[in-house]
């Protein structure tokens, strides 16, 4: 076989194995999905969502709620460690960033900053179970696929533009550690595939994603489309699933094939911006990711996700050298985010895009979890810092985290909650939870607080028992 063959089989064994693994995970949870009647649609002031995902636990006082500066020194207590960076000023009068953020607190008169997130209680603490939980704002495992916020939007709002898939994410690999537990909620769950993300590893290559494979001619790729359909139908999975999944599948399928054709593709090709552009983009994968998003967002993506990825011990995944791998990773996402918002600020769009930058949690040099309830520790850190190796944060956190938000009617230059100065760093004022920001999300984007389907027989709201509140102190 040579290399072309097996590069178009390949490709073809993964169109069969994606869409009809989206079906399989529907079929024992979703033999009916019946939509319930909601209030009428709210006055939106956003269009669509950028969600800059911060993967692997980004600890909060090393980059956007810093305290007091610890230099180095070997031999000196682990508790007396609080910040392993000295503070900036932003542009917001009495707000400083960790250092290595300069760029993005330049653009804080411009947003918001929370910095009183709490994550949840999950028992033991594990990075896929709280993304899990960040996105899809249900705890898991649930007896009913939960769907990702993105699909949630995908489904009430539909495409901006009919040719762009409505809920796309950058950035994450399924190829790496706990893959299959990221898969989990980069899903539409029992909204139906036509609402799942459409995914890009890598933005470098992101025109790759809408255009045949190397050596299949876009007639020959019609041909095999019409086989794979067929082959749908005749599956197991079209016995035995319901007609609302196997639809919503063949709609997926359309979708991809009508992007094919478009014009519009070519907003993947990030080859088409000024050398110059890109270059100021370009830090990595994230950094290329923001520009993509950018373009996606200009012809009419409804939401797009744009990861730095989650990998075992990679990247926010600070175990150990947490203070040089938080240089690299502020690095990373530094001048691309703050490019993001000025690009969208020019272009007339960040009033109506809501950008919004998190993490699952963050981190503490000797608190695994929240004060007072123990959970099994993931790493030991010595009582003293005998190596750049301890210096930095190690622990999982989850009662003090920061979260970013501009554009999409998030008010400028305003701070909401605080965490306390000394260890341990937990909010100490106006507590915030992920029901509600998963509501402020669905609120700006005018999708009313009730909105929910019915999943054999009993109603699944977009938050848990429909009891997510706006948080309106956010916006103006």
């Amino acid at each position: 076989m040579n290399d072309q063959s097996h590069t178009r089989r390949e490709f073809l064994r993964k169109m069969q194995q994606a869409g009809l693994a989206a079906m399989a995970a529907g079929l024992p949870t979703v033999p009916f999905l019946a939509s319930c009647a909601r209030k009428d649609r709210i006055a939106a002031t956003a269009d669509s969502v950028i969600l800059l995902w911060m993967a692997g636990g980004m600890c909060h006082t090393e980059t956007f709620d810093p305290k007091t500066y610890t230099p180095y020194q070997v031999g000196m207590e682990s508790k007396q460690v609080l910040s392993t960076f000295p503070s900036i000023p932003t542009a917001v009068d009495g707000l400083s960033f960790s250092e290595g953020l300069s760029e993005i607190g330049s653009v804080m008169d411009r947003g918001t900053i929370i910095r009183s997130y709490r994550a949840a209680d999950l028992g033991h603490i594990l990075h896929t179970r709280h993304q899990f939980h960040w996105h899809t704002c249900y705890e898991p495992p649930q007896s009913v696929q939960p769907p990702h916020i993105g699909a949630w939007i995908a489904r009430e709002l539909g495409p901006v533009n009919p040719v762009i898939p409505p809920f796309i994410d950058i950035g994450q690999r399924f190829t790496v550690g706990e893959g299959e537990e990221l898969k989990a909620f980069h899903s539409a769950g029992f909204l139906g595939t036509e609402f799942g993300p459409f995914s890009i590893p890598d933005p470098s290559q992101g025109l790759d994603s809408v255009k045949p494979p190397p050596g299949m001619d876009l007639g020959r790729f019609e041909r095999r489309n019409r086989l794979y359909k067929e082959l749908v139908k005749k599956s197991p999975f079209g016995e035995y699933g319901s007609s609302y999944q196997q639809e919503s599948l063949m709609q997926a399928m359309e979708r991809a094939y009508r992007l094919l054709k478009s014009p519009d593709a070519a907003a993947f090709d990030l080859h088409q911006e000024p050398r110059e552009v890109y270059d100021r983009y370009n830090t990595g994968r994230f950094g290329l990711g923001c520009l993509l998003a950018r373009r996606l967002v200009e012809r009419g993506a409804r939401f797009i996700s744009v990861t730095t990825e989650y990998e075992p011990f990679l990247g926010w995944d600070t175990h150990e050298n947490g203070h040089s791998r938080l240089v690299d990773m502020k690095a990373q996402i530094d001048r691309p985010v703050a490019l993001l918002i000025r690009d969208l600020e020019e272009r007339g769009l960040l009033d109506r895009t809501m950008v919004i930058l998190a993490s699952e949690f963050s981190r503490d040099m000797l608190v695994e979890g929240r004060p007072g309830l123990k959970v099994l520790d993931q790493v030991d850190v010595p009582d003293r810092v005998e190596s750049p190796k301890h210096y930095g944060m190690h622990r999982h956190f989850t009662d003090g985290c920061s979260m970013l938000l501009w554009g999409g009617g998030v008010k400028k230059g305003f701070v909401y909650g605080e965490t306390a100065d000394e260890r341990p760093f937990k909010a100490v004022t106006e507590p915030v939870y992920i029901n509600q920001i998963h509501q402020t999300v669905y609120h700006a984007l005018g999708i009313p607080p009730d909105t929910h389907y019915e999943v054999e027989q009993r109603p699944v709201y977009t938050t848990p028992d429909g009891e997510g509140k706006v948080l309106g102190e956010i916006l103006g």
